[in-house]
C-alpha cells in the first residue's frame, strides 16, 4: 500500500510513492485559471484577515456583483473561502492555506 505524504503546509493534497495527486492539483489549477476568480481571491488576500462583502470584492476585482457572487459560490463550494452570514449581509474570507501560499508566490500582498 502506498504511503501518503502531505504536500506543502496545508496537507490537503497528498502524494504517494508515485508523486503528487495530479487530479487534485489539476482541479485546483482549473479554478485558478479563470481571471475573475483569481482577481476575487487576490482581493480577499489583500484584505488580510478582514472579511469583505460581495460588493467590496466586486469593486476590487472590477466586476459586477452578480459575476462575483457566482464565482464566490464556486470558491466556497471548493472550500477555499468561507461565507459569514448576518441577516442579509454576507461577508467572505479566504481560508485555504495552499491558495494563500500560491497567491504569495504570484506576488500578492496583504494587510498584517
Amino acid at each position: 500500500m502506498a504511503r501518503s505524504v502531505p504536500i506543502g503546509q496545508s496537507g490537503r493534497m497528498h502524494a504517494d510513492e508515485h508523486g503528487p495527486d495530479i487530479a487534485a492539483w489539476a482541479e485546483r489549477f482549473s479554478l485558478l485559471g479563470a481571471p475573475t476568480r483569481l482577481r476575487l481571491l487576490a482581493a480577499m488576500h489583500e484584505a488580510g484577515p478582514q472579511t469583505a462583502t460581495v460588493g467590496d470584492l466586486a469593486r476590487s476585482a472590477g466586476m459586477t456583483e452578480t459575476a462575483a457572487s457566482q464565482a464566490l459560490r464556486l470558491l466556497r463550494l471548493q472550500g477555499w473561502v468561507r461565507d459569514d452570514r448576518s441577516g442579509r449581509s454576507v461577508r467572505y474570507t479566504l481560508v485555504d492555506p495552499t491558495v494563500h501560499e500560491l497567491l504569495h508566490l504570484m506576488g500578492a500582498t496583504h494587510e498584517a
